[in-house]
């Protein structure tokens, strides 16, 4: 009896430590937050630019007197998540890597390398390609009786949403290959189906975009190329382990 209270004591202490080191590392993960979000909004000029210079012939207007300050923070608190990303991946890995062996942790940690890669991938395509082609042909509808007068609110929301969707689409072929890794998804069976995630990655796009056909192709067709790069790198890699078994 005195040997099962003490086993449950030292479970309760273990259980107390995790949660206490957990609320520390979302207090630390808060404290970057902030600072990061503070740090962005001191430069939030110079992202303002670098966005409107995507459409450097366009005159913004702004038709409430919080919007465009309201902009500057949404733009700080988006840039303060992407810019802290690394510390809070940092602290997330810290505190659920004890728990795995070493092959998971080679592999996990690869895959935060190689996403984030992808990630800021994504990023640079849709701010150099895809954002200037969508503005360009919704600007071609222009005619003379009608004068464009853009709120820079909505084209804020409107780039941001575009480069965090490829950013976070770009990340498809890593998840395909930690899915297939850890056989939760077979590599037949995403074959088989192939025809299926096709139709679904047409859905996911016209749910990401603005509802035009042009935005929804230009979205679903580096997702097709994903898809089938993902497959192709969990063949890879599943092959390699097969060889080492």
């Amino acid at each position: 009896m005195i040997k099962k209270k003490h086993k449950n004591s030292e479970q309760n202490l273990t259980l107390v430590g995790h949660l206490t080191e957990l609320r520390k590392r979302l207090i630390y993960c808060l404290i970057v937050l902030l600072v990061a979000v503070f740090v962005c909004f001191d430069f939030s000029d110079d992202f303002v630019r670098s966005v409107i210079n995507i459409v450097p012939d366009t005159n913004f207007i702004y038709i409430a007197p919080a919007e465009l300050f309201m902009s500057y923070l949404k733009m700080s608190i988006i840039g303060g998540f992407v810019i802290s990303a690394p510390f809070i991946l940092y602290q997330i890995w810290s505190f659920v890597s004890p728990a795995l062996d070493l092959k998971e942790k080679r592999y996990l940690k690869a895959s935060l390398y190689i996403g984030a890669a992808f990630f800021i991938i994504g990023i640079i395509f849709s701010y150099l390609i895809v954002v200037p082609t969508m503005i360009s042909f919704f600007q071609g509808f222009q005619i003379d009786e009608i004068e464009a007068a853009i709120s820079f609110e909505n084209y804020l929301t409107f780039v941001l949403s575009t480069l965090l969707s490829f950013g976070v689409i770009f990340e498809l072929p890593i998840l395909m290959v930690l899915l297939t890794k850890f056989n939760i998804v077979k590599i037949n069976f995403l074959k088989q189906n192939r025809r299926y995630f096709i139709l679904v990655i047409f859905i996911v796009a016209a749910f990401l975009t603005p509802p035009d056909i042009i935005s929804q192709t230009l979205l679903a067709i580096p997702m097709l190329l994903l898809f089938e790069i993902g497959i192709l790198l969990s063949m890879l890699v599943k092959n390699k382990d097969n060889k080492n078994e």
